[in-house]
């Protein structure tokens, strides 16, 4: 199905745009293949979160999990269905804990600055496929996602409502896992793709 969709909106762009070259083509495939992924496993983890009556504590969380994983982005799992597994899992369960488990002020607090730490030393973590390699970009994501951590972890201590606060800190500790060498282990993924580049 997702080859498809995908070659047959390939083959609409290319008839409207008849000068685009095999390169560009192939990006655009790589970009239409993930937005594939992305909707078809939303609708998946939303329909699971609605008959599980969590519906709305799900896309709560995974607004504030965006919130971080756009500038420090992350291991990618290495097939669609491992990835709609894992993510059907974290997701679901993670929203579960914020809204049924009290985490106290000081652990939010030791769990926050942690994240912040792993967050500083390790994003932006890129992938084999779209490495990151420009150093002024590089400088730029970390700098947002450690802003964005620090915002994080202050709303976690300062917010009333248990769900939202329990989130925020939450969402930047499972982030900061998937910008880790641990996680891109793991996934059995490669690290620091920029790397490869520098030493040509």
């Amino acid at each position: 199905m997702r080859e498809f969709v995908v070659s047959h909106s390939l083959n609409l762009i290319k008839q409207d745009n008849p000068e685009y070259s095999d390169e560009k083509m192939e990006v655009l495939r790589y970009g239409l293949e993930g937005l594939y992924i992305l909707i078809s496993k939303s609708i998946i983890i939303f329909s699971i979160a609605y008959f599980l009556g969590i519906f709305w504590e799900l896309l709560i969380f995974m607004l504030i999990y965006n919130l971080i994983r756009t500038f420090s982005f992350g291991v990618h799992a290495s097939s669609s269905t491992i990835c709609l597994i894992a993510s059907a899992f974290s997701f679901i369960s993670m929203t579960y804990l914020c809204k049924n488990v009290a985490i106290s002020q000081n652990i939010k607090v030791i769990l926050g600055i942690l994240g912040i730490i792993c967050i500083f030393k390790y994003s932006p973590a890129d992938t084999e496929k779209r490495p990151i390699i420009n150093s002024k970009r590089r400088f730029i994501y970390k700098t947002l996602s450690v802003i964005i951590a620090i915002t994080m972890v202050i709303c976690s201590v300062v917010i009333d409502d248990t769900f939202i606060s329990n989130s925020f800190v939450v969402a930047l500790i499972i982030q900061s896992f998937m910008t880790s060498p641990l996680a891109y282990r793991l996934f059995n993924q490669k690290y620091d793709n920029y790397k490869k580049y520098l030493k040509k």
